[in-house]
């Protein structure tokens, strides 16, 4: 899109804003925010449902986090998959056979674009626009106000039937706070802003962070640096990308398809560990707290090897920070020049306030059920706000599919809509996980099959099954 007499002009009919901005009303329109993965497949089912869509973009492409162009995505040059091929994609558009298990990022991006072209989807989006304020108004609509990305030119106010929130949760850093920190004279950046491994080359590096891009800088670092610490808070397990000659995701769906109970699992967890690697804790690494699968395992087959190799020197927490060396949490100082935070990011949905998604505590975690939908709101929804064990393309192809259907039964059979509204606020707060830690790095962790059958479940009581 490109004219901006496609949004109408302010309806005289319409009440302005408390404010006195004038509204543009869209009638039975659906305001989809962000073009990324979610987002695309948002517009999708809802266009497949008859509704019309805006979607707003900030960036001048698709792809989202997977579009290394735009300034908010976290992918670096060697980003590949985590989650193998077949439970990554579409379950309507398949990727290529003849692809990797784990294909990079340059490959997903291509990926969204054929997506895009194939379902017409461009037409529906607003590239260049990013969204201001969404407010709720009377009779469960939205005012959505948007301007040009970087703040120029002129608000706009369009009121629409409904809102999908796909703007991503990996693009706002989460940054620690040390003690002194501010007076440490070597270079410290968030992963957000690494991008190649020259960055890396011939330096002392440190990296925080025991996550999965933190592990790849790690392993990157072990073969570009001088030298390479890796500190973490706690103990995790690393699951290898391959199983028994298969994507190692793909073997852990079987025993979950099988039923397998979470003891049995743990079971053949440690006893392939054991086959393998052996005892962790004899590299330096620290032995995990909690069980396994009680977080998800780490994705990575290189890092035990190059701990292994002597090239990456696991060290505990950092304590604090000097002039220009580092204290851990053992008393050892260690003298980096550079400082890689791999510590996460935030959700931030800085265009709405945070009671609206049940965020009492401005903590900055919504309260959603099915990690979707607010108590209070239902027309409003939230898509991609997961984490889960496998892919996350096919759960927000099924949360959209869901909130399209919500949203025709709420003219078709609205009993039936009602009563999924009272379900939502009775479920706010349930895990689809089992046990997991209560941080933010786990906040949206959740149990791929556990959640697609509560999403099945769900989809049948809005159908009256």
């Amino acid at each position: 899109m490109s004219s901006s007499t496609d949004l109408g002009r302010p309806d005289p009919a319409v009440a302005p804003t408390a404010d006195g901005r004038p509204v543009s009303d869209r009638g039975d329109t659906v305001c989809v925010i962000g073009a990324g993965a979610s987002g695309l497949t948002a517009v999708k089912n809802l266009r497949e449902a008859g509704f019309g869509v805006d979607c707003y973009e900030r960036e001048t492409g698709v792809g989202g986090a997977w579009n290394w162009r735009h300034d908010r995505s976290p992918v670096y040059a060697s980003t590949h998959l985590i989650s193998s091929r077949p439970f990554t994609q579409f379950p309507d558009f398949p990727m290529p056979d003849d692809w990797p298990d784990y294909p990079h990022h340059a490959q997903l991006l291509s990926y969204f674009e054929r997506y895009a072209d194939h379902f017409d989807l461009r037409q529906h989006v607003w590239f260049g626009t990013e969204v201001v304020r969404v407010e709720p108004v009377e009779g469960d609509r939205w005012d959505v106000t948007t301007r040009s990305t970087g703040g120029y030119g002129p608000e706009r106010t369009s009121r629409y039937a409904a809102v999908v929130l796909a703007n991503g949760h990996n693009w706002s850093p989460k940054l620690p706070r040390y003690e002194g920190l501010e007076q440490f004279r070597g270079e410290v950046m968030h992963a957000s802003s690494y991008k190649d491994p020259a960055q890396l080359r011939g330096k002392r590096v440190l990296v925080v962070g025991a996550g999965n891009t933190g592990c790849d800088i790690a392993v990157e670092a072990a073969q570009q640096a001088s030298r390479c610490w890796h500190s973490t808070r706690r103990g995790y397990w690393y699951a290898p990308k391959y199983v028994f000659g298969r994507p190692a995701d793909q073997v852990n769906d079987t025993l979950l398809a099988l039923r397998v109970p979470l003891r049995v699992r743990q079971w053949l967890y440690h006893w392939t560990l054991r086959l393998t690697v052996g005892d962790l804790t004899r590299f330096g690494l620290p032995r995990p707290d909690h069980r396994v699968y009680e977080t998800h395992p780490i994705a990575n087959s290189q890092l035990v090897y190059y701990v292994g190799h002597g090239e990456v020197t696991p060290v505990p927490d950092v304590a604090r920070f000097g002039d220009r060396t580092v204290e851990l949490a053992d008393g050892r100082e260690i003298d980096p020049d550079l400082v890689v935070f791999a510590t996460g990011y935030l959700p931030r949905f800085e265009f709405l306030e945070g009671r609206v998604l049940g965020d009492a505590d401005g903590s900055g975690r919504p309260r959603l059920w099915l990690n979707a939908f607010a108590a209070g709101h239902p027309t409003l929804a939230v898509v991609g706000l997961v984490q889960p064990d496998s892919g996350i393309f096919p759960i927000s192809h099924w949360q959209s599919v869901l909130f399209a259907r919500l949203l025709t039964l709420r003219t078709t059979h609205p009993d039936r809509a009602a009563a999924f509204g009272r379900r939502v606020t009775a479920g706010l707060g349930e895990r689809y996980s089992g046990k997991v830690k209560d941080s933010t790095r786990h906040w949206f962790e959740v149990g791929h099959a556990d959640y697609l059958r509560a999403l099945q479940r769900a989809l049948h009581d809005l159908e009256g099954k």
